[in-house]
């Protein structure tokens, strides 16, 4: 990106924080002190991480696999919410969630890559990039999930959003598809007493609204999750967060991916409106539209599930975006991930075709295919 661009992007970025909020204001010595106060408070009720979240990489839909067939190549970067800190068992965590919906959308595998930490920042988007495009073919679509760390850190913003920019042109130019997640509402989070949690709810959207700007002229989509998750993590705190009450629960990570697969599948050309030829066809009864893009990530920051893009064709313009407000689908339950390596050549205990052996057939083929 030219240093011209780069400068149009961070006045866009810092209007966006204007419009969504502002700063947080003239705040006095005693008001500072409380915060603090506060924020160590809540550090201290939700604790330290305590192990990492379950592998899931592997094969989803392996039974979908067939000559002719493409093996869908999916990456997830970010941090604890992508990578599904909290949650017992692989399937239950987003990256499983977002490849099982891919597989059934699709009617084709989907080979899943999470590469996420807990405790991530955007600052560790380098690295994990660089462990995603070491591993061979780059992927046909990235998800990134990251923000709430920033937050909590007070990184600033201009600086946070740099480094998830630089990601995303990075897996652009290596012709993968990318949707971002952005930064969830800490607003909700229990443990976080007031004033602190309305300022959380501020910085979160500001972060939020940046970051759609960012992605988007980068060449991405974004999903709002904050107001989307706000409200049912609100309402029910007890279902929608882990033991911690900071992290979701397998419910909280479930609503989350049902938000995010309808973008991820329509960015690969698996969604009806794409699968039909009508990839830009918007729906004015339902909010969809084409704006300025700062006006779009005010938007998106306000309304969870909103999709922000990138206008595309000959009737773009410079600096607008399309705003969607694409219909969800309920993702079935999913699977366990298919360890290729270790069913390859296995059959049930009967030697009969049962599904979970014309599973493992199945991966045996994408892994001889090296797709």
């Amino acid at each position: 990106m030219t240093g011209l661009t780069r400068l149009r992007v961070a006045k866009r970025v810092a209007a966006a924080a204007a419009l969504s909020g502002g700063g947080i204001g003239v705040l006095t010595g005693g008001a500072i002190g409380l915060i603090v106060a506060e924020a160590k408070l809540a550090r201290r009720a939700i604790g330290p991480p305590k192990g990492d979240p379950p592998r899931a990489d592997g094969v989803y839909g392996a039974w979908y696999a067939a000559p002719g067939v493409e093996v869908l190549r999916i990456a997830v970067l970010g941090d604890s919410s992508a990578a599904g800190y909290g949650v017992t068992e692989s399937a239950r965590t987003p990256g499983a969630l977002l490849a099982s919906g891919l597989a059934e959308a699709a009617g084709a595998p989907v080979r899943l890559h999470n590469v996420a930490k807990v405790g991530g920042q955007s600052s560790d988007l380098g690295w994990q990039l660089e462990r995603v495009l070491a591993a061979g073919n780059a992927p046909h679509l990235a998800v990134i999930m990251i923000g709430a760390n920033d937050v909590t850190h007070r990184v600033k913003v201009a600086e946070s959003v740099r480094f998830l920019g630089d990601a995303v042109r990075r897996l652009r130019a290596a012709g993968t598809e990318v949707i971002v997640g952005t930064c969830p509402d800490l607003g909700t989070i229990r443990p976080v007493a007031q004033p602190l949690r309305r300022l959380a709810r501020r910085w979160s959207r500001q972060l939020a609204a940046a970051q759609t700007i960012e992605v988007v002229s980068a060449g991405g989509r974004t999903v709002s999750l904050g107001a989307l998750l706000g409200p049912e993590f609100d309402a029910r705190p007890e279902d929608m967060f882990g033991p911690d009450r900071f992290h979701p629960s397998a419910e909280g990570y479930a609503t989350a991916a049902m938000a995010l697969l309808p973008s991820i599948a329509a960015a690969v050309g698996r969604w009806p409106e794409a699968e039909a030829g009508r990839p830009d066809t918007l729906e004015p009864a339902r909010g969809e539209a084409r704006m300025p893009l700062a006006r779009a990530a005010v938007l998106a920051a306000k309304h969870g599930g909103t999709e922000v893009g990138r206008e595309v064709g000959g009737a773009a313009r410079a600096g607008w975006s399309i705003l969607r407000h694409r219909r969800r689908r309920q993702i079935t339950e999913p699977a366990e991930p298919v360890e290729v390596a270790e069913v390859e050549g296995a059959t049930d205990a009967t030697g009969a075709g049962s599904a979970g052996s014309s599973a493992s057939a199945s991966a045996a083929r994408i892994e001889a295919t090296g797709a």
